[in-house]
């Protein structure tokens, strides 16, 4: 078991790395902390989703299609495949830099103007405003802010029919769907009516998706392209203001390296640090004492932070900022942060992309500096965090 004691890491999640790759639990299902053996399972064709609310979608009618990160198999590569169009490189490079160049430049004002700022308000509306320009929700209704915050509150409750806290989240998720489908979605269906345009809703649109398909896609989106981002570029942003000495590589470096060193604190601090799995095949996981076999049906956690201090596939120091790692991560120096396989994030390079244009920008100002360090509190079921409190300030102290 690595030694954690000089790691650089900004989030403690509860358990730690318990030593053993691959372990089954007593209630049968199987935990996941080796990086090859989880990459195994992300990219294999015998397993599918779990988790992330997909026993409530599975509820829903046989003719409403699932967003697609609930589907599997060959309409989900089919999905993906018609989708990637709007992720690639050049796409991003092309179609995205500006208008993250754009908004970054009108947060920062705003920070100016006022002397201080909470970054993760203005690292949210950055990420909200460059994935509704994916997306194609560009004709909403003010306040989208505000109302994906409800949605997406700090602390969620279980919705059910049993109780009378149940019945208040029932009915709280309830009516925030629908205030994002008025105030949101359904002006951005009419508008793509009356005018094609070449993004995520043209394209559902084109596909004859139903306004509740099209909901469930764009808050699919949100949570993945909006509250993830927000959290990497604070965490990010954590990390460079209480290393001098990093924050001076990051401010030197061209973009390529700022980008390797972003991918760096991400498989360091994953957001979302807990992935799930069923098995649909029986499946084979090599670990260091031999092969362990899952059967189908049974359910498969991954530890995406443990993964990604897995010295065999990292390197030494695995808790340690360093970018240019060995080659064992494969494509991706995030390690398995974004995911990997057939529902690998479709928009990683978005994300990091997005991040370093805020962060190089933020870290330009003069006497930037930190002025409240964040709270930190975590959603156990994904394994996620959020920070909030990270305050901002440029100027004379």
């Amino acid at each position: 078991m690595t030694d954690v004691r000089d790691s650089a890491r900004k989030i403690h999640r509860a358990g730690g790395h318990p030593g053993c790759p691959v372990r089954q639990g007593a209630d049968g299902s199987w935990e996941v902390h080796g990086y090859d053996a989880a990459r195994a399972v992300l990219r294999g064709t015998g397993t599918v989703q779990a988790g992330l609310g997909i026993e409530t979608v599975e509820k829903l009618p046989p003719r409403v299609r699932r967003p697609v990160l609930y589907q599997d198999g060959p309409g989900h590569r089919e999905q993906r495949r018609q989708t990637a169009r709007f992720f690639t490189p050049r796409r991003v490079d092309e179609h995205y830099r500006d208008v993250m160049e754009r908004i970054a430049d009108e947060q920062l004002a705003l920070l100016r103007e006022a002397g201080e700022a909470h970054l993760p308000d203005l690292s949210f509306q950055m990420a909200i405003e460059v994935a509704c320009h994916i997306v194609g929700l560009r004709h909403s209704r003010p306040g989208m802010r505000a109302r994906l915050e409800a949605f997406f509150p700090e602390e969620f409750g279980t919705p059910g029919l049993t109780s009378v806290r149940g019945l208040y989240w029932l009915v709280r998720q309830n009516t925030n769907w629908l205030r994002i489908y008025l105030a949101d979605v359904r002006p951005a269906i009419r508008a793509h009516r009356r005018r094609a345009h070449d993004d995520l809703i043209g394209h559902l649109l084109a596909e004859g998706c139903s306004h509740a398909e099209i909901l469930g896609e764009c808050l699919t989106f949100a949570a993945a392209g909006m509250i993830t981002t927000r959290e990497f570029i604070c965490v990010a942003a954590w990390h460079l203001f209480t290393d001098a000495e990093l924050r001076e590589r990051y401010r030197a470096a061209g973009e390529p390296e700022r980008l390797e060193l972003l991918r760096e604190i991400l498989r360091l601090e994953p957001v979302v640090a807990r992935l799930r799995r069923r098995t649909t095949a029986p499946l084979t996981l090599r670990t260091p004492s031999g092969p362990r076999l899952v059967e189908p049906g049974e359910l498969i956690e991954l530890f995406v932070d443990d993964a990604n201090t897995d010295p065999e596939a990292v390197g030494e120091e695995p808790y340690r900022v360093r970018p240019g790692r060995a080659p064992g991560l494969g494509p991706s120096a995030a390690g398995l942060s974004f995911g990997d396989g057939a529902h690998r994030c479709p928009g990683a390079g978005v994300a990091v992309l997005e991040a370093d244009v805020f962060l190089s920008r933020l870290f330009a100002l003069d006497g930037v500096r930190m002025t409240g360090a964040p709270r930190v509190s975590f959603k156990p079921d994904i394994g996620g965090y959020e920070l909030r409190g990270l305050t901002v300030a440029v100027g004379r102290a």
